[in-house]
């Protein structure tokens, strides 16, 4: 699908493993997202279509948006994470795109609920706010404002509890 900000999204293939882990190596200082990306394709968290690349006009991979399964106390949700674009095209829209693609990727196969970990002027343009004002909490300390949730549905409220993430990311 092609976005307004020119980016094509589409969900990972199998031919697209080695960029997505170029990408992650390059926008991250040490490899610990691409080998966390890596060990959740291998995990029960992983669901297929939710892996999304945005390439360029070319179809050279610039950016890559990750769901995976969470919980939010019980209930079922998903995590945003890792997100990340080439550094020769940051600012660019392909981090968006991405996100935007993952998300509405997950609103069509009838997920409701987003966590997110991240920088909090980012990712509130997506409609992430401040989780723990839904009574959203984490095991371990963060800047609260930098722990966010989503709906997908607005006539669904986000549920309370603790976010459980997938064993890979060991927290």
């Amino acid at each position: 699908m092609r976005t307004r900000d020119n980016w094509i999204t589409r969900a990972e293939t199998g031919a697209d493993i080695p960029a997505i882990r170029d990408i992650l190596l390059a926008a991250f200082e040490t490899p610990l997202e691409a080998d966390l990306v890596d060990a959740l394709r291998a995990d029960s968290s992983w669901i297929d279509g939710l892996s999304i690349v945005s390439t360029d006009g070319d179809g050279e991979l610039i950016g890559h948006a990750l769901l995976t399964r969470c919980h939010i106390g019980d209930t079922p949700a998903l995590c945003l994470a890792p997100v990340a674009v080439r550094p020769d095209h940051h600012n660019g829209g392909a981090g968006s795109a991405a996100i935007r693609a993952a998300l509405a990727a997950a609103k069509g196969m009838g997920e409701y609920y987003v966590t997110v970990l991240g920088h909090p002027a980012y990712y509130p343009r997506f409609g992430f706010t401040r989780a723990s004002t839904h009574g959203i909490g984490l095991t371990f300390d963060v800047p609260d404002e930098a722990m966010m949730a989503l709906s997908l549905d607005p006539s669904r409220p986000l549920p309370t509890g603790t976010v459980r993430y997938a064993a890979p990311f060991g927290i």
